[in-house]
């Protein structure tokens, strides 16, 4: 069994900021290396504490054989990560999917590049079984230590229940969970199916809710177990969201760590900002289109910032949604407070170098 990095462990359960990276094509819709390499540079340089790469924010679609870009884009962001030096804990994780063959070939691949974490989503596994996905579970905790991920089914994900998170906690490699139901309901379930597990004390929970990050990270979860409090935060994010205006999202984290340590002071000022928040989500994610516009939701905010030449997606398909442009207008004028634009500005020069 691979072992995680006792560094890395610890910055996981002190909890820290990780984008999911965005995938950069050109208008052929080809991968265009130079942006690719600016968006890792650019999520390092806003004191990120790491990236997920592979993931769907990165279109699950580079796996295709005609695409051919799983290896690549994983490779890259690697080889920025260590071109960049950097001095502190930076945790990798990699997107990990497919049924149980792909998702060890997967796990494989991202430990040999270097990766800390696989990120494993259930996506297009729909009609197995909840034991069939532990056992498949089990197989990639052999080869990569996990981060287990709840993804909604409108982005691809399934219904997993109480019981598929408590056997999922209990497995022995099992290092941090990403709840990314938007859903209060399922959230609930696995953190009490965590809080429930012997292991409750070795897994660090995360918030992949982009329409709820700030009450998510704010919100102590206890429940009674065997007669017993037992309490759980999430400590940290891996969102979609945070892939733009990363600086202004560090900054959120460590606002948030500093109420939680001083008795909840500056608590209302942080759950108004969390409704701006989840207003310009909603603008980027797009859930009035079923979140047709999420991926390139994100990538007009960073084609505005220069750190993306268009939205092109590899499907060409997806595409913003009508009037999403205009509404990403109105949240840049609302909540001018919640943009990077200045710190991307004066560094893009560098980021594109």
């Amino acid at each position: 069994m691979s072992e995680l990095n006792p560094a890395i462990k610890q910055l996981l359960h002190d909890g820290t900021v990780i984008p999911a990276h965005p995938l950069a094509l050109n208008e052929e819709r080809k991968l265009d290396e130079k942006y690719q390499r600016a968006l890792s540079r650019y999520y390092i340089a806003s004191g990120a504490g790491g990236i997920a790469v592979g993931v769907h924010s990165t279109q699950f679609e580079i796996r295709e054989e005609k695409y051919g870009l799983f290896e690549p884009v994983l490779r890259m962001a690697m080889e920025e990560v260590k071109a960049a030096a950097i001095d502190r804990p930076f945790a990798m994780v990699a997107g990990i999917v497919g049924d149980t063959e792909q998702a060890v070939a997967e796990a494989t691949l991202a430990k040999e590049l270097g990766y800390d974490l696989g990120l494993l989503s259930a996506g297009g596994l729909g009609d197995w079984s909840e034991k069939d996905l532990i056992k498949r579970a089990e197989k990639v905790a052999e080869v990569i230590p996990i981060f287990g991920f709840y993804l909604q089914p409108s982005a691809g994900g399934r219904l997993l229940s109480y019981d598929f998170w408590k056997d999922f906690a209990d497995i022995p490699n099992v290092q941090a969970i990403k709840m990314a139901p938007f859903n209060r309901y399922q959230s609930l379930d696995v953190v009490r199916a965590v809080c429930s597990s012997s292991r409750h004390e070795e897994i660090a929970l995360y918030t992949g809710n982009d329409d709820n990050i700030v009450a998510d990270l704010l919100t102590p979860f206890t429940f009674v177990v065997d007669g017993k409090k037992v309490t759980k935060k999430v400590v940290g994010g891996l969102l979609g969201h945070w892939a733009v205006w990363t600086t202004k999202a560090v900054a959120l984290m460590e606002r948030i760590k500093e109420c939680r340590d001083n008795d909840s002071r500056g608590i209302q000022e942080l759950l108004e900002l969390g409704v701006q928040i989840t207003d310009s989500n909603a603008v980027i994610f797009d859930p009035k289109h079923q979140f047709k516009g999420c991926i390139p939701g994100i990538h007009e905010v960073l084609r505005r910032q220069g750190l993306l030449k268009g939205t092109w997606c590899l499907n060409p398909n997806e595409v913003l949604s009508p009037g999403q442009s205009e509404e990403i207008d109105r949240v840049y004028n609302a909540y001018p407070w919640l943009n990077d634009d200045e710190f991307v500005a004066n560094n893009l020069e560098k980021f594109l170098s």
